[in-house]
This record gives structure tokens, sequence and C-alpha cells, in this order.
């Protein structure tokens, strides 16, 4: 796991370093958007909406940066679980005008109870985008998208879901207002498909979405919803709602092409009968390029 990790972070380093290589100062910006791997970038992102990523929800949007996410939950019993790199995260590339592909990072997880601690690594995670269609504020504030996620039972027992798992996501979005300020609200639904282990995973449908708010250079306020419905497995039938109120720092330029955004938010899971916790925080660093 911490091979692939360091792996991923090579080759983010080689990335955007090529993005300066053999450009003068007079001639970057000109560079960086006629030639090479970042052509393509950036007219696919001048195609789409310039929203931020929500905390929770995955982005409708294709877009090119490294994401690492911390969680923490505050669960029954005094027991407190810890996400360290959250899994569905990592290094999102964008290799041709309307695909993304996402390597996903493994989450390093820390369950504490008052007797004892265990620890361990998450499945790894694979995920590809493809944008259906899309127009920026000025031609109509909007987006398309389908995804394609593969988790491969590669992790450590207890955080291992022991059976390969594909998730198909519909993601829609539709903001009002300017690249300088507005609204958007963004929204994915999927449903997952174990290859095994049903009688534990079953096959939990889940929708977000976000509703997002811009009004200033630099915040992004928000809040998120996550209905998830167990289909089979243990919690077969229940249903979960978790909200999440939290706000984005960015995006915050920290040399040539490549910016910061910083996000941070308060979740919790009694809004609804049944919940698998009760609250939590979520904080989250990209580095997008």
């Amino acid at each position: 796991m911490q091979k692939s990790l360091v792996t991923a972070l090579a080759t983010l380093t080689t990335l955007t370093g090529t993005a300066h290589a053999d450009v003068t100062p007079s001639s970057a910006s000109e560079s960086d958007t006629n030639s090479g791997w970042f052509a393509t970038v950036d007219k696919t992102l001048e195609e789409q909406p310039h929203w931020v990523c929500p905390l929770v929800t995955v982005f409708p949007q294709l877009i090119e940066q490294y994401r690492y996410d911390e969680i923490v939950q505050n669960k029954v019993g005094e027991t407190t679980l810890t996400n360290n790199g959250s899994g569905v995260r990592g290094l999102e590339l964008i290799p041709s005008e309307h695909v993304e592909i996402l390597i996903g990072q493994p989450g390093y997880m820390n369950l504490q109870t008052p007797r004892t601690t265990t620890s361990g690594w998450t499945d790894e995670t694979l995920l590809m985008k493809y944008r259906f269609l899309a127009a920026n504020e000025e031609h109509g504030n909007y987006v398309v998208s389908g995804f394609m996620g593969v988790s491969l039972p590669t992790g450590n027992t207890p955080f291992t879901q022991n059976a390969t798992v594909t998730t198909p996501t519909l993601a829609v979005g539709k903001g009002w207002g300017t690249r300088g300020q507005g609204v958007a609200v963004m929204s994915t639904l999927s449903e997952s498909f174990p290859s095994g282990n049903q009688n534990y995973l079953g096959e939990p449908v889940v929708w977000n979405t976000a509703f997002q708010g811009h009004f200033s250079n630099y915040f992004w306020p928000e809040i998120e919803t996550s209905l998830t419905h167990w289909k089979g497995g243990q919690f077969s039938g229940k249903d979960q709602l978790i909200v999440t109120y939290g706000i984005n720092f960015g995006r915050i330029t920290l040399e040539g092409r490549t910016k910061l955004t910083l996000g941070i938010g308060y979740q919790t899971a009694n809004m609804s009968g049944f919940s698998t916790f009760g609250s939590g925080w979520i904080a989250t660093t990209r580095l997008i390029f």
C-alpha cells in the first residue's frame, strides 16, 4: 500500500514538473495552454463549470489533483473510527477530453474502543469518469457524467470487504451565477454490486447531493446529504441519512498552475432512525495541477 502511495506521489511530481519544463517566464501561460498534456486538461476544464469539489459527493466534473482526506467518526460505546486517506480519494488524472481516471489511496483505519485498538489498510479503489455533457458558466452552467468504480479486496482484516465491488454512478450538476459568485447543486446516484460476501455487504444504493455556494474568491460553504438504502446484507431494508455542514477554501495559487484547496466539515448521522455512527469530522487537502 505504501508503495502505491509513493508511486502516485512520484507520478504527481513528474506531471507537475512537466508543466514547467522548458518554459520561460514570458511564455509560461501560452505553453501551458497550447502544448502537451495540459493543453487537453485546460480545454476540458474550460468546457465545464468551475465549482470546487464537495467534501463528500464525488465531483461530477473532471479534475486533475491529488486529494487526501481525514475522517473521524464517533460510534456507540465510546468507540472512535479514524480513516486516514479515506479510500475513494487519491490521484486524479485527465488523459483525454471527456475522461478522468482516479487511482485511489487506500485509507489507513484506526478503530479505538475503551479496551482495544485495531489498525489496518482498507481496500484499493479505482474509478473512471466519462463526462457526457458540460457547459461553463457563460453557456449554461451544468454537467452530466457517468462513473464506474471498482474496489479490490486488498485491505487488512477487519477493514476489507473480502470481495470485488463494482459501483456504477450517474452524476449531474447545475449552477446559477458567474465564476466569481453563485450557487450550485451536485448530485450522484449509485448502487454497489459485490462479487461475493453478499450476505454481509448487500447492494447499497447511495444518493449524495451537495448544495454549494460561492460568495467570494476563496470561500465555498456547503451542505451535503448522503442517503443510503441497503438491499440485502446485514443492514437489509434500512436507511441512513448523513448530513455534512462544511466549507472549502480555495483555489489558492501556489506556483504556476498548481493550486491548493482545503476543506473541513461536521457530519451527523442522527437524521434518520438508523445510523452506523453518531457524528464525525472530515478534513480534506487537495493539490490541483
